[in-house]
């Protein structure tokens, strides 16, 4: 059994619109060893290793299906139950995760499975499925495991720990996990923006930020203030505030003078430390202080010394200037019964299954370490020692969870001195989010009656104990920090626009961001060149899947974000988002087929069909495309705006008539229309030939690119002159659509550059090739990607075959698997096959050269299409190519051949019906004439 392929998805996917590992299993041998076969012993040992998983439901959805499952008939196959496995060992290290299927890969790969899982955290996911498989084959009969996949020392109970304490290491805290539940709640996004616990609620501009709980708004002074006992001790007392009174030393015989100048039992405590860390109460011998002193010196430089209050410990968690909570806090312990030694007592203690390994229960497991035996040496006592029947022996000196200790609500029987006490006391600090560590014989009797003391102010306070107290009512912390960042009402998204398809995505996202530019906003977007904020890049390369959406998302100026979102994202790793606004497919055609399992195009547009999925307010569909017109059946967006190029679409005809949302192309006396309809209204936007980059309205596929920017625009509710100021001033230059129908008119002859890399798109641009007004001859510039299929080639080939006077054949720098002219002789030879004669095409690998060549052939009044693939380096190449003089300038670059033409002199002179002019291009006679 072994993993042929992982694949992450960080959204919404093929598989889930949430996160899953999707991984491709091989179970070679053990395909013929399905549960029944195992028999029960097997099933028995891994109910055992993991009992959660008798509660799942499988497809029976209800506990114990899942065992049922693996008990009757012939079973189920080990793929299916790793995923079981995977989800569990998450549930087990604290995790709530529940999805996941299992299905056979294909009836050609028998024994391969795909096994998908959801999962919480990326890295506790995928050692969840190494895990379980570890887990599977320890449990698997010696004859049947497959060798080396257990290894000889290993144990399943330290494993699982293991396993949970990684898990703990990259989770978020249980502070910050239920900040994120609160922003959930009220459905505000958030980002995860490192491993350890700074979260981004919100959006772009409207984004907030924490780090577990201290806040963007939390005031640098304040936690400074906080972090120095000795002056917050001060500042306190100044108010009249009950503080103890304390001693700062650097020395253990300073800290002894200390105690004995203070009086009484002392605490040592670190000058700044946390989470009870190096904490020692209650002592008041020169050996106990002594030993204090160094446990504090570990965590801190210099040591607190100050009069020990007694009482009860109390967090006191204070929000915006208001008590939130109290909770009274009690060290780790256990109770004798006369009977059981400390060390047995505390194995008792930990089978309550509410504790569990560090933070992933609502009580952490108690230790017998060296702190524990410090306060069982002080009694008098070992592990062990027999407590009497009643008898507290308390292991830990401070009250934290974290070490094993217990919390009990006390929020309503607080007495109102103390809570305005510890009020008061925060806001003479200065923090918007604060514990106040508070020591008092009973928290429901004021402290101006019985005494009692603040120990501490803590910036950056933990949730646990109030969010789930070991006993008491569960108070809502996190609710309070996320009204305090978010006034109710306030917005906490920006709209997101997403678009796909096989062509046009890229220019239609540009004409989108352009509109939204011109209509007031900062747009964030993203393409196949890189991220660009407002219009400026910020990012190079291909930036079109989940990590670019992240950082448009993350960017404090940006309040729009436009998506281009491409197959190969999708396919990867799902996409950045849970959901848009906005989703538009522009058309299914063939490109991509044949690798990562997508051979047709309907798998193709179910890949494409995401972005539509997840798509809140409105799914633009083309409506002449058939694949995407289905996809109308699978969004649950509040509207479907449908664009057609088609006047008599009838579907699109009858959905404007029910009063739904639609943008046609209609003929107009001065030309073609763009008109959108919706809601019974009809609303006459522009006309495409007032669109420089449909190039006059013969550049039929920027005609519909520009409609569905329009279309995506108007639902976003972006205004009408801002969409039609934005069509009017976008434009195919270099600078702002790279690749895409790029024009150079400053030769004697027409220069088109354009990225087309597949049937559909160099399709389209050679039909324009056609529309234009070219009054010499149509040289093309050709290949195609070397990953493709031969039929894929082909088809490029088809698609220009009769066009053009003369074919220029290369390749990609990149040969992804082909030989070095392989790519460039299968597109000759299929135009060949289509009837461009042999004399007609040149075969020249080197983008450069190629280009180079065509640019040489060019005269006055032709016109150059350059398919390319190396944007920037071939735009360069074409805008400082010099038309006079080249030729001798060029002969002498030894790497640059003459142009290769396929007829010797001998076969051309034996052609009918042909001439050659002194360019090398072939013609009919009568076409030369």
């Amino acid at each position: 059994m072994r993993i042929l392929d992982r694949s992450v998805y960080v959204g919404p996917s093929l598989y889930a619109h949430f996160p899953v590992i999707r991984l491709e299993l091989d179970l070679q041998a053990l395909e013929a060893w399905p549960t029944a076969r195992l028999g029960p012993a097997f099933i028995d040992a891994l109910v055992e290793a993991l009992p959660g998983l008798a509660e799942h439901g499988c497809s029976y959805r209800q506990p114990g299906g899942f065992v049922r499952r693996m008990r009757e008939d012939e079973g189920t196959w080990l793929g299916h139950v790793l995923e079981h496995v995977a989800i569990e060992l998450q549930n087990v290290a604290g995790e709530n995760v529940t999805f996941g299927k299992t299905r056979s890969v294909s009836e050609d790969r028998p024994g391969v499975y795909s096994v998908v899982y959801e999962y919480a955290q990326r890295d506790e996911g995928i050692a969840a499925g190494e895990l379980g498989i570890k887990l599977l084959c320890s449990l698997l009969p010696a004859e049947i495991r497959p060798a080396g996949s257990v290894p000889d020392d290993w144990e399943w109970e330290s494993a699982r720990d293991g396993f949970i304490r990684y898990a703990q290491r990259r989770a978020l805290g249980p502070s910050t996990a239920s900040l994120v539940r609160a922003a959930e709640e009220r459905n505000i996004p958030w980002l995860r923006l490192n491993t350890q616990s700074l979260i981004q609620f919100g959006h772009g501009k409207y984004q907030q930020r924490i780090q577990a709980t201290v806040t963007g708004k939390t005031s640098h002074i304040a936690v400074e203030l906080a972090s120095d006992k000795e002056e917050t001790n001060k500042i306190l007392a100044s108010l009249g505030l009950p503080v103890p009174r304390q001693e700062l030393v650097t020395d253990s015989s300073g800290a002894i003078r200390a105690a004995r100048k203070l009086g009484g039992s002392v605490v040592t405590k670190p000058y700044n430390g946390n989470h009870g860390r190096g904490i020692t109460i209650d002592i008041s011998s020169d050996e106990d202080i002594r030993a204090g002193f160094e446990a504090a010196r570990e965590h801190s430089r210099s040591v607190i010394v100050e009069t020990f209050v007694g009482g009860d410990d109390h967090r006191l968690l204070v929000i915006n200037g208001e008590l939130i909570a109290a909770t009274k806090r009690t060290p780790g312990h256990v109770v004798g019964d006369g009977k059981s030694s400390i060390a047995e007592l505390v194995e008792v203690v930990n089978q309550d299954p509410r504790r569990g390994v560090g933070h992933e229960k609502v009580l952490t497991r108690l230790e017998l370490d060296s702190q524990a035996e410090q306060m069982m040496e002080r009694v008098g006592y070992t592990a062990a020692s027999i407590p009497k029947d009643g008898e507290i022996v308390y292991l830990r000196s401070t009250a934290n969870l974290s070490t094993g200790g217990t919390a009990t609500d006390v929020t309503d029987i607080i007495h109102p001195d103390n809570r305005d006490m510890a009020v008061r006391a925060v806001r003479a600090i200065g923090l918007d989010v604060s514990g106040v560590d508070f020591i008092s014989p009973n928290i429901a009797e004021s402290y101006k009656n019985i005494g009692g003391g603040i120990c501490e102010i803590n910036a950056a306070p933990g949730f646990r104990m109030h969010v789930a107290p070991s006993e008491g009512t569960p108070r809502d912390a996190a609710g309070p920090v996320i009204d305090m960042l978010f006034a109710p009402g306030a917005p906490t998204r920006v709209p997101i626009a997403a678009v796909t398809g096989t062509n046009g995505k890229t220019t239609t996202a540009r004409m989108l961001a352009h509109i939204t530019k011109m209509g007031g906003f900062t747009p964030g977007l993203t393409t196949t060149d890189g991220v660009y904020i407002d219009g400026q890049r910020t990012v190079e390369g291909d930036m079109t899947g989940p990590v670019s959406a992240r950082m448009v998302l993350s960017d404090p100026h940006v309040d729009i974000a436009v998506l281009e979102t491409a197959r190969g994202g999708l396919l990867r790793a799902g996409m950045g988002v849970s959901e848009v606004n906005v989703g538009a497919v522009l058309n299914i055609q063939s490109d991509h087929l044949g690798l990562k399992g997508i051979d047709t195009l309907e798998q193709l547009a179910e890949i494409k069909r995401v972005v539509v999925e997840v798509a809140t307010d409105c799914a633009v569909l083309n409506a002449d495309d058939p694949n995407v017109l289905k996809m109308s059946a699978y969004t649950d967006a509040k509207v479907i705006c449908y664009v057609t190029m088609n006047p008599s679409h009838a579907l699109v005809r009858e959905h404007i008539r029910a009063g739904g949302r639609a943008c046609a192309l209609e003929a107009g006396i001065n030309g073609h229309m763009i008109t959108l309809y919706d809601k019974g209204s009809h609303i006459p936007l522009l006309w495409t030939h007032l669109i420089p980059a449909t190039m006059e309205g013969r550049a039929l596929h920027n005609v519909q690119n520009a409609m569905v920017a329009a279309a995506m625009a108007f639902s976003l509710g972006i205004k009408l002159d801002a969409i039609r100021h934005g069509l009017r001033t976008f434009d195919t230059t270099f600078f702002q659509a790279p690749g895409r129908m790029n024009v150079y008119n400053e030769h004697p002859f027409k220069v088109l550059m354009d990225y087309g890399h597949n049937a559909h798109a160099v399709g389209v641009m050679a039909d324009l090739a056609q529309r234009l007004d070219v009054s010499g001859c149509r040289i093309v510039v050709l290949a195609g990607p070397g990953d493709r299929r031969d039929e894929d080639l082909h088809a490029i080939a088809e698609a220009v075959a009769g066009r053009f006077d003369h074919y220029i054949c290369r390749r990609d720098d990149s040969l992804r698997g082909r030989d070095g002219d392989e790519v460039p002789r299968i597109i000759a030879k299929a135009l060949m096959a289509r009837g461009v004669t042999e004399a007609a095409i040149s075969i020249i690998p080197d983008e450069q050269q190629a280009v180079e060549a065509a640019l040489r052939m060019g005269q006055a009044g032709d016109l150059v299409l350059v398919f390319a693939d190396a944007l920037a380096r071939s735009w360069k190449q074409i805008i400082h190519f010099q038309p006079e003089g080249v030729v001798a300038a060029v002969s002498q670059r030894a790497e640059l051949p003459p142009l290769e033409p396929a007829l010797d002199e001998a076969a051309f002179a034996a052609m009918e019906g042909v001439v050659r002019d002194e360019r090398g291009l072939v013609f009919e006679r009568e076409e030369s004439d």
